[in-house]
């Protein structure tokens, strides 16, 4: 299952798990699409190709909650 991480690790810009717009890669590297688009969608971590990630209902949520670690560093 997806960790479905709340933040673009790149600028910090909240990614919601229900709201599209975040982009990953197969490590699951997680950045917004502006930064995804500025980083060509390939990941700088790993090299890997930038997908859109999918979204997780809200009511999903209880029971497969969404991560809430942050992996922006300013």
């Amino acid at each position: 299952m997806l960790e479905m991480r709340p933040d673009c690790e790149r600028c910090g810009t909240d990614l919601p798990a229900q709201n599209t717009g975040a982009f990953i890669c197969s490590f699951e590297c997680t950045f917004c699409a502006e930064c995804a688009d500025a980083l060509d969608d390939m990941c700088p971590n790993c090299g890997g190709e930038l997908m859109d990630r999918p979204t997780r209902a809200k009511k999903l949520h209880d029971e497969y909650p969404p991560s809430t670690v942050r992996k922006f560093a300013s």
